[in-house]
């Protein structure tokens, strides 16, 4: 399961005695998105309720609307951080990596390997997670896709192809569709078949 990075929080205290029992407001927002994710790891598992995470916690649901004004908000912090650490993995290519066909596949490589570690967060990625919530958390995974594609073309734009531009646009666009359904074939199996799978072999036929 992902862990969290909890430092946005503001409620944060690190001189806190380990001795008190109630977690503090930061540490129990937490607790939420960890326990969400982690019923979203488990294969098969249907539409995430309020009442189930709940339970899940050992919690009241008035006690989860203390931390968050709705599960669409609960949401949106899960995909804060599958965006932030994308968006990471992307920088950590295009600082090391020259660009090219090599900088492009290891941004794809990096991103299936992620969703990999973090299946619960792999189903956020694709929107099955997302099934009948707000429509504007699809729409912000959509923007994610966006950005990974309009990296890819820059990546790509240095190849030695008479229209680099043109044959940029093709393949990033390809190479998104190939990492959605590589996510989607991963939660659709129940976690069994690994985003990672012939991934070499699958990427020296598409670039």
């Amino acid at each position: 399961m992902a862990v969290l990075d909890p430092s946005s929080e503001h409620e944060r205290d690190e001189d806190a005695t380990p001795a008190r029992k109630r977690p503090r407001p930061g540490e129990r927002r937490l607790q939420i998105l960890q326990t969400l994710v982690a019923m979203l790891e488990q294969p098969g598992a249907e539409r995430v309720t309020t009442a189930g995470l709940a339970a899940k916690i050992g919690v009241s649901e008035a006690a989860l609307y203390r931390h968050f004004a709705s599960k669409a908000q609960m949401f949106e912090g899960l995909i804060d951080f599958v965006d932030q650490s994308v968006m990471g993995l992307i920088r950590q290519v295009t600082d090391r990596e020259p660009v090219g066909l090599q900088q492009a596949s290891r941004i794809v490589a990096l991103l299936l390997q992620f969703a990999e570690k973090n299946p619960g967060m792999s189903r956020v990625m694709i929107g099955d997670a997302l099934v009948l919530e707000h429509e504007r958390l699809q729409e912000r995974i959509n923007l994610l896709f966006d950005k990974i594609e309009a990296q890819l073309r820059q990546s790509l734009k240095a190849s030695d192809s008479a229209s680099p531009t043109a044959d940029a646009q093709v393949t990033a666009s390809m190479l998104v569709a190939f990492m959605q359904g590589r996510l989607q074939r991963f939660a659709r199996s129940g976690f069994k078949r690994l985003p990672s799978e012939h991934l070499p072999a699958a990427l020296g036929r598409m670039i």
